[in-house]
């Protein structure tokens, strides 16, 4: 005999027709959450529906999402990101220095307002850390991703991500800055009255193979109305350097060091 009555199990499958989670169903009909994923499963089989993760992928439900976080997690994504996406694993991995545990935490928030759903974890390496978040819908909000590396492949925004980038460049260039670039402070001496004196004065510095996404950078911060320049450099990499005081001033109080 069943253990739960028939109208129960009739309210269950009801409930999560309508879209409820397991968990819910299970809390609302005080019925363990195992036996809610049975009937779930039992009653696909006999309808003969094949079953489809359940995803709050903003592309794909056209639901609203939140931009600010997202243009902060493209620019993490660009700088210093990749997304894993084979037959049973598909992943977002953000790497992060282990020692910048602000950072680590800024980008699960991103990961998680951008999309609630999937699970995010931390694992941690010699001297790093890989922020994940698991779910093969990265692949719709990050477009740009594509077999080998980012600096052998066209690099371009989309409409929709520009639109994004233009409403929160801040963001961006925060998310570029925490992966591929940095604030330092360089130091130099000069004789003032015959007493030479040293003079520290702060910099930022942002580092990509890319050309296209150097190019968004540097766009973006033209927007703002950033002075940089490009470094010479022997190597393929492209280094862009902030200097100027009101420049550097602006970006300390909209980017900042990572943390």
């Amino acid at each position: 005999m069943e253990q739960h009555k028939p109208s129960v199990r009739a309210e269950a499958l009801e409930l999560l027709r309508q879209g409820r989670s397991n968990r819910v169903v299970a809390e609302l009909l005080n019925v363990p959450r195992g036996t809610v994923g049975w009937w779930l499963s039992e009653d696909r089989k006999k309808r003969n529906v094949p079953y489809e993760r359940p995803t709050d992928c903003p592309h794909c439900t056209k639901r609203t999402f939140d931009h600010e976080a997202y243009s902060y997690l493209l620019g993490l994504y660009l700088g210093d990101g990749h997304i894993v996406s084979k037959p049973k694993q598909h992943h977002l991995s953000i790497f992060c220095d282990a020692t910048h545990t602000g950072l680590i935490s800024a980008a699960g928030d991103a990961m998680r307002r951008v999309m609630p759903m999937p699970s995010v974890r931390v694992r941690h390496k010699t001297g790093c850390a890989e922020v994940k978040s698991y779910t093969k819908h990265w692949t719709c909000m990050f477009p740009q991703h594509g077999p080998g590396k980012k600096h052998e492949r066209t690099i371009a925004l989309e409409g929709w991500q520009q639109d994004i980038v233009d409403a929160y460049p801040w963001e961006f260039v925060r998310g570029l800055i925490h992966s591929d670039g940095c604030r330092v402070t360089n130091w130099t001496t000069r004789v003032v009255g015959g007493e030479r004196k040293r003079y520290e004065y702060p910099r930022y510095f942002f580092t990509n193979t890319s050309t296209d996404i150097i190019g968004l950078f540097t766009s973006t911060l033209d927007q703002l109305g950033i002075e940089w320049k490009t470094l010479n450099q022997s190597r393929a990499a492209v280094t862009v350097s902030i200097a100027r005081k009101a420049s550097v001033a602006l970006m300390d109080a909209h980017v900042g060091a990572k943390y």
